[in-house]
């Protein structure tokens, strides 16, 4: 298991230098031109190419890419170009808004897909079964912001029952903060639950077809500790697969949706960063975003072991 773990954690280095390859060339093809967004508008020509020779814009494209990749390796992922706040400080100042908000998505996704899906499986096409995929396909389709802005009118405005916009740190109350991170993880949380409800039908339908499933039912086994012990267990890894594979989408998704709800975390900052064509910003993110999704599957990948102990050798 130590080698394993080793392997893993060793092959996220060039996962990490592929990524910020490709991003760093995506952004040298992305139209505009950073000193220009960082002179305004009446700048001259002169004080637009002091502002290029100042911040190395002029230097070839693999120069100011290794010169990234030396300091990143140092821990130094730069200085915004904007107003010169070290990146990595930016970051940490609004990841723990951001990692809030995706572990409250992640509980939603949870609690509503997962017993969805094992309703659906043991009861199949029924009309409990019909119903979990007809709002599991709605779910899949409807676009993300068009749930938050539907939850901020319906909930917030038409009901008054939680707050539309804002952020709250956990200091300030657990109540408070929870009650601004319903309606926004809910509106991102609906896509991958619906994944899971579908995904836990399949496997957990297949499963309960199993000779040690039909064992334990005729051993007098109550249906609720076959399917919770048994079949749910085993049917497990797919699950947890499919729910480790959300961890890009979602965090794709809070981009927009911290815009919506005006909360300040890293989604909001990419999008400020993009607008100002703040290179060195937009890289640190994806670097720190590629980072927490290899992480979180390879803590997926660990998780197999507890679901079939057969995987721990």
């Amino acid at each position: 298991m130590i080698t394993y773990i080793g392997g893993r954690l060793a092959a996220i280095a060039p996962t990490l230098l592929i990524v910020s390859f490709v991003t760093f060339s995506l952004l040298e093809l992305t139209p505009g031109d950073t000193a220009v967004s960082i002179a305004g508008e009446g700048a001259t020509e002169a004080q637009i190419e002091a502002i290029r020779l100042a911040l190395g814009l002029d230097d070839p494209f693999l120069v100011r890419y290794f010169d990234f990749l030396t300091n990143a390796l140092q821990g130094d992922l730069g200085e915004s170009l904007m107003n010169s706040q070290p990146v990595m400080s930016a970051i940490l100042e609004r990841l723990p808004v951001t990692i809030s908000l995706v572990a409250f998505v992640f509980v939603i996704s949870v609690v509503l897909g997962v017993p969805a899906g094992a309703l659906a499986a043991r009861h199949p096409n029924s009309w409990i079964d019909r119903a979990i995929s007809v709002v599991s396909a709605f779910a899949l389709a409807a676009p993300t912001f068009l749930i938050g802005l539907l939850l901020i009118v319906v909930v917030s405005l038409e009901w008054g029952l939680l707050p539309a916009t804002g952020y709250s740190p956990m200091g300030d109350g657990l109540g408070e903060w929870a009650s601004r991170l319903v309606l926004p993880a809910t509106a991102v949380a609906l896509h991958p639950a619906a994944e899971l409800a579908r995904m836990t039908r399949a496997t957990m339908t297949d499963t309960l077809e199993k000779d040690y499933i039909r064992t334990a039912r005729a051993k007098g086994l109550a249906e609720g500790v076959v399917v919770r012990k048994h079949a749910l267990k085993n049917a497990a890894i797919p699950v947890v697969t499919a729910l480790g594979m959300q961890v890009a989408r979602v965090l794709g998704g809070s981009v927009i949706i911290e815009q919506i709800f005006a909360i300040p975390g890293l989604g909001s900052l990419t999008i400020r960063s993009v607008l100002d064509r703040d290179l060195s910003m937009i890289m640190g993110i994806v670097i720190v975003a590629a980072t927490i999704t290899v992480l979180i599957n390879l803590l997926v990948d660990l998780s197999y072991g507890y679901f079939n102990p057969k995987l721990r050798k």
